[in-house]
């Protein structure tokens, strides 16, 4: 018998049961839909990562902790070593070296999550963030060393409600008056509040400490070695943008492995679904099954047919899956723009056939045992029953 005449048979044993199978293919749909989201997150925040960090940000960043000792963003790194690395400058290619202080404000709604992000005044945003441009008002300028401005990110003037001329509470004793707000579709500037650092330093009650340095070198492709040169000259951690994206790389896959184990147990219930139904759809059909081998049917062909019928019932689930995926993504990447302006969630080519491919693994894992009871029946025994 053909192929096409296989499927024939598998897709209209299945139909005979339309509540049946629509329902074992929704739970299918779900599950794989499940999977294809959470795991469209690590996708998402990847791409995020790979547009907006590559061409944006120091060279080298310069701290106490490194990331693989969990790099904090507490002011431990004394100021004076901006003044080590300056010397260091002429030998090792060093354009500017730019202290930074770094601070997350958040709270119970995600939308007012920002960072405050603090550096001296003369040296201007742009040494770290080239990229950004004023919408509104002015940037920072020399002479801004000690006076209570800000610079606001897009996302940050709108999530917060700041405009030109707005007063922003850093804690209790000090406050900031907004003087500038950026463009959007600036990446991480957008949701960052920029402040002259001695500002921040005196609001937080740590001078002459800050976060970490930032390093602009003449040629960024020197990075890797020069970083390499101030750990050992310094004793500090030196990151590349190299380190931070083969460092995330890392610690999305483990969230990628987390998330595929939450996945795995809605895609087991799913399997078991798949197995129940033509288990069911085995024991009904049984003089069925005995009338084909009456026929002449050999017991290989009634095990293909079953196992098509569940790897059938499997593909319908995926295709679902995916397509209840791309809803349930959309809406992610809805709430996360309307967030942070970024796309959290994305649906690529090598997670499309990895849904897919699971789906047809499971219907056939689902379906060897029933496969293997339809094939030992035997014709009189078949055809023996009422």
């Amino acid at each position: 018998m053909k192929t096409a005449d296989l499927w024939q048979l598998a897709w209209r044993g299945l139909t005979r049961r339309r509540v049946r199978t629509a329902l074992t293919t929704l739970g299918i749909t779900v599950a794989v839909a499940s999977m294809v989201v959470f795991l469209s997150l690590g996708e998402g925040i990847r791409k995020v990562f790979a547009e907006q960090l590559s061409g944006i940000g120091p060279d080298i960043q310069v701290s106490l902790t490194g990331l693989t000792q969990g790099m904090s963003l507490t002011p431990n790194v004394p100021q004076s070593l901006t003044g080590d690395l300056e010397k260091l400058a002429p030998e090792l290619g060093i354009k500017t070296v730019t202290p930074v202080m770094m601070t997350v404000r958040g709270g119970f709604d995600p939308s007012q999550s920002v960072i405050l992000y603090s550096l001296p005044p003369a040296q201007g945003i742009g040494a770290v963030f080239p990229t950004v441009q004023g919408a509104q008002g002015r940037l920072l300028r020399p002479g801004d060393e000690q006076a209570n401005v800000a610079v606001v990110g897009a996302k940050a003037s709108q999530n917060l409600h700041l405009g030109l001329g707005s007063t922003l509470n850093l804690n209790r004793r000090a406050s900031v008056k907004v003087v500038g707000v950026l463009k959007g579709d600036t990446g991480l500037a957008d949701n960052m509040i920029f402040l002259p650092l001695e500002v921040q330093q005196k609001a937080e009650g740590v001078p002459g400490r800050v976060s970490m340095i930032a390093v602009k070198l003449k040629d960024p492709t020197q990075a890797k070695a020069t970083a390499k040169v101030i750990a050992e000259r310094l004793n500090v951690e030196a990151q590349t943008q190299a380190d931070f994206l083969s460092f995330m790389e890392k610690t999305m896959r483990i969230s990628d492995a987390v998330r595929f184990g939450i996945s795995l147990i809605a895609l087991i219930v799913g399997g078991l679904a798949v197995a129940n139904t033509v288990m069911m759809g085995v024991f009904e059909r049984t003089r069925e099954f005995g009338t084909l081998r009456a026929l002449g049917a050999r017991p290989s062909f009634v095990r293909s047919l079953v196992l098509t019928e569940s790897l059938l019932l499997s593909l319908l689930g995926g295709v679902g899956g995916v397509l209840l995926g791309l809803l349930g993504i959309a809406a992610v990447n809805a709430y996360t723009q309307q967030l942070a302006d970024i796309s959290a969630a994305a649906l690529t080519p090598r997670l499309t056939l990895l849904a897919l491919a699971i789906s047809l693994l499971l219907g056939l894992l689902s379906g060897l045992l029933p496969a293997r009871n339809a094939g030992r029946i035997a014709i009189t025994d078949a055809l023996g029953r009422v």
